[in-house]
């Protein structure tokens, strides 16, 4: 299975509302962009027509594979932008900056490619499990860009109070992924950090001057520093790592609720995640409307499974509650509570014929279309429509255990207890090293290598959780081997021989 192969395969339209007002200081627009993030497209507005930070407001973060429409409001002027890929439409003026509160909705249109006629039904199968007990409602890869180039979780050097390397892992770790010139300015820092004066030779590097004037007045003030960050990237970098533990203690909710054999792992860029494909209707009821928190000082809970859950991830991340108070900058820099659905329900899911894939030769394509409330991942509901081949996990992985089971860990005496199980591999994520007076935090231990083994949903009985007896695969027969067309240069060499031997002949004569 493969998405996004094309920025057409992925679409994106936003469901708005905002008050109109005529005299409003802002200006609403509908923006079209293709291959862009919302961060990214926002930043060439503001630099094309000179804006300050936070002038521009928006409702929420789009793909950057894809094309999206979203709306944002301009504070203050009128703008025109029609490049290739990305597009203004004037909409109208109001009164106030957006937020979250004026999307409805995102109704979504995906092409996935690179499917085979025999796995339709089991995408059949999925829809009807989707459309009966909805897609957990996880966060997905997206989110965690800054694990994919290497930075980490940010927000784990600002809970140490390592505010260097928290700096460090933002402005001088470069991506090999990343070939801009914004990967050649976190190269260039890298190699000079700690000489402010050195000059950056590429025009990406303006991105980053309120930071870099910051460490040239006060060379050792990387607290000051770190908040020169655009405040709505700064609150990213803490929720990325809010989603983490999110995920982490949903993922622990279902091994409390479900039984093993109605769940099935799979891997993403932060782990592995856990879905069901089954629910008895006492599960389903306690399911269907439960929430879970996004972690911050303040959380409390009502229910002793959230609870637990909460102490499990916590205890995993070797954390408390209070921790996650960043004591440097508590009004800039702040973890904040908010209940998130447990369970996510796709409306208006329809699935297409399928056609012949035109990129994917030999291979066919499904076009599929769904709507998700807002903060909710269309990338996890493909994969859950479309995952045929998971990753096998063991049922000590999957089955929970009782938290008052787990023993004591002696590096916490006396404190939270600690899952610790024979042989089990090292975390995947690093905990939280001890707090530093400075310098840029140590590499977080390689986590084990997972297991590489696929087995596909199809063949594994839910009941036994053992692999089905596999079939002989049907005899192959080999298809016929036609001839290629020859190309022009090769067309002309023949004219010419053909010629040849035609003068020839004529000379005999």
């Amino acid at each position: 299975m493969k998405i996004k192969q094309k920025p057409e395969d992925f679409s994106v339209k936003e469901s708005y509302h905002f008050d109109e007002v005529e005299t409003g200081t802002f200006r609403v627009y509908l923006m079209d962009k293709q291959k862009l993030s919302t961060f990214d497209a926002i930043a060439r507005i503001q630099q094309q027509f000179g804006l300050s930070p936070g002038s521009i407001s928006y409702c929420g973060l789009k793909d950057k594979q894809g094309r999206t429409e979203q709306i944002i409001a301009v504070k203050g002027i009128d703008i025109d932008l029609q490049d290739e890929d990305l597009r203004l439409k004037y909409l109208g003026r109001t009164d106030k900056a957006l937020s979250s509160k004026n999307t409805n909705s995102n109704r979504f249109a995906v092409t996935v490619r690179q499917l085979q006629t025999r796995e339709l039904s089991e995408v059949a199968i999925a829809a009807t499990e989707v459309q009966r007990l909805g897609v957990v409602n996880y966060f997905d890869s997206q989110r965690f860009g800054s694990l994919k180039h290497g930075q980490g979780f940010i927000a784990k050097d600002l809970i140490r109070g390592d505010f260097e390397a928290a700096l460090h892992n933002y402005l001088a770790k470069p991506s090999p992924l990343d070939r801009t010139d914004d990967g050649k300015v976190k190269q260039f820092w890298a190699a000079n950090w700690g000489d402010w004066t050195a000059k950056v030779p590429f025009d990406a590097g303006r991105k980053y001057f309120r930071i870099i004037k910051a460490l040239r007045d006060e060379p050792n003030d990387f607290v000051n520093a770190f908040i020169q960050i655009d405040s709505d990237y700064r609150a990213l970098l803490l929720f990325t790592y809010q989603s983490y533990l999110w995920n982490e203690g949903v993922r622990r909710l279902l091994q409390l609720v479900f039984p093993r054999e109605h769940l099935f792992p799979m891997p993403y860029q932060a782990g592995t995640l856990l879905h069901h494909t089954d629910a008895t209707p006492d599960v389903m009821a306690y399911i269907k409307n439960r929430t879970f928190p996004l972690l911050a000082p303040n959380s409390h809970f009502t229910d002793p499974k959230v609870e637990e859950a909460v102490k499990w991830v916590l205890t995993k991340e070797k954390l408390k509650l209070e921790d996650l108070r960043i004591e440097e900058q508590p009004k800039l820099l702040f973890f904040k509570h908010e209940e998130r659905p447990v369970l996510v329900n796709p409306a208006k899911l329809v699935i297409g014929k399928p056609r012949p894939d035109e990129l994917n030769r030999g291979f066919i394509k499904v076009n599929i279309a769904f709507t998700l409330p807002p903060g909710s991942y269309a990338t996890l509901v493909v994969k859950r429509l479309f995952h045929f081949g998971v990753q096998k996990e063991t049922p000590e992985d999957v089955a929970p255990r009782p938290y008052s089971d787990y023993p004591q860990s002696s590096a916490n005496p006396g404190g939270t207890p600690v899952e610790t199980k024979p042989g089990a591999p090292a975390p995947r994520v690093a905990s939280a090293a001890p707090r530093k007076a400075g310098g840029p935090a140590a590499p977080a231990p390689v986590a084990a290598a997972r297991s590489t083994k696929q087995t596909s949903r199809s063949r594994v009985d839910h009941k036994s959780g053992e692999e089905k007896k596999k079939l002989p695969p049907p005899p192959v027969v080999a298809a016929p081997v036609q001839d290629r067309p020859k190309g022009f240069l090769a067309q002309q060499r023949d004219a010419k021989k053909l010629k040849a031997s035609r003068r020839m002949e004529n000379s005999k004569r």
